[in-house]
């Protein structure tokens, strides 16, 4: 699906080199969710305190999207992205060598995952900037295939959990972390156009334009779906299906890994037919899927499908979403990126929280499931709304060489 054209563009170092950093940092970006069922157990935790656990690092992850956007504009993408991996990496020692003894211990390492959540706000502008228009959301989808990382920890978590110890499982991902920090330093460059730093209140700017809002809506259903639905997975096949930690966390494996590989083809979709088509097809899916299983299957497959279907209506809806915000933003894409991956992030912790604390007020998760498929129509709604003025704005014909 990717011509000759596409490779002989960019630098392939530095996409591999933003794929592997995003990739490893969303693996450990959303552990405590693989992990949950066993912290939880021995830490007592009530459904909201889980629903709160696994929700921190996101909505951490969220808020520092915009700080590390900034600095990437500032500082440029490579040294952003390697303070950031220094971050994370103490953090998760520190969480190994010392332990997690509590529900608040389990809250502060969660917002310095936080640090690796934030991650997106680097990869992205290190690949995008490397790419001419045409193939921005097949590289973009490359880079953000990263997010196949949280598929690794639900795949590897609990399984770890059981023959080490949870608490050593923060140890053990020092392994990987450490090997791609190096394989960074060594591989990546930032691009030769990178705009020269600006004045601090300058970065905000983008804020006074209605479309940096309606990106950052659109984002926060379609990777706020995603990652909510990556991180509360593992504890819904527990608790709503009996599943054992270990098999639940397969279960989220194969909804997530599926979110995650159509990231590049929901991107290269969106090359080809246009962002807002692709989009508009994909909410009315996702708004599909998370209805049906909103209702509550009575057979955990039947829950393993409609999640799968969910994942990857959004998982290519997130190419379709950064197919567009660099043919809008291409000289402000640092910080874009940083509030629309902020934006992305407040939906998954809306998601993840309100998951938790649905099943602990009303006894079943169907309200949360049910308001986020609303809030996915609304997007499509919303879309509707201003696809003519975009394309005949800034996504006319003979303004760029994407489709919009």
């Amino acid at each position: 699906m990717m011509n000759s054209s596409f490779w002989k563009a960019g630098h392939r170092p530095t996409l591999l080199a933003a794929f592997l950093y995003f990739d490893l940092a969303f693996m450990v970006w959303v552990i405590l969710g693989p992990l949950g069922v066993q912290i939880a157990k021995d830490l007592g935790l009530t459904h909201a305190q889980k629903g709160m656990m696994v929700a921190t690092p996101v909505l951490a992850g969220a808020i520092l999207r915009i700080f590390m956007g900034i600095l990437v504009d500032h500082l440029k993408p490579k040294m952003a992205g390697a303070i950031g991996q220094v971050i994370v990496i103490a953090s998760l020692f520190f969480a190994w060598y010392f332990g997690i003894d509590s529900y608040e211990q389990t809250l502060i390492l969660g917002i310095f995952l936080g640090v690796a959540g934030a991650s997106f706000a680097v990869a992205l502008p290190l690949a995008s900037r490397w790419y001419p228009p045409e193939h921005q959301g097949t590289a973009l989808g490359i880079a953000g295939a990263g997010n196949s990382g949280t598929a690794l920890a639900a795949l590897i978590a609990p399984s770890l959990a059981m023959a080490f110890g949870w608490g050593n499982v923060f140890g053990l991902a020092l392994i990987p972390l450490v090997l791609v920090f190096v394989f960074y330093l060594v591989a990546a460059r930032d691009a030769p156009e990178c705009p020269p730093p600006k004045a601090l209140p300058e970065y905000l700017k983008v804020l006074r334009d209605s479309d940096a809002w309606w990106f950052m809506f659109f984002y926060a259903v379609t990777f706020g779906g995603f990652v909510g639905l990556a991180s509360s997975l593992t504890i819904y096949f527990n608790i709503q299906y009996g599943l054992d930690a270990k098999t639940a966390g397969f279960f989220t494996a194969a909804c997530v890994f599926a979110g995650s590989l159509v990231r590049p083809i929901g991107g290269n979709v969106a090359d080809r037919i246009g962002g807002i088509k692709s989009l508009s097809v994909m909410y009315v899916l996702a708004a599909i899927f998370l209805g049906v299983a909103s209702i509550g299957l009575p057979a955990a497959w039947m829950a393993l499908l409609a999640f799968v279907g969910a994942m990857l209506a959004l998982g290519m809806g997130n190419g379709a979403v950064f197919q567009l915000v660099p043919q809008r933003f291409r000289k402000e894409i640092g910080v874009m990126t940083g509030l629309v991956g902020m934006a992305g992030g407040v939906g998954g912790f809306y998601l993840a929280s309100s998951l938790g604390y649905a099943k602990q007020i009303t006894g079943s998760y169907q309200i949360g499931f049910l308001i986020f498929a609303c809030l996915a129509l609304l997007a499509l709604a919303g879309l509707s709304a201003v696809k003519t003025r975009w394309r005949t704005t800034w996504g006319a014909a003979h303004l760029t060489a994407a489709r919009i």
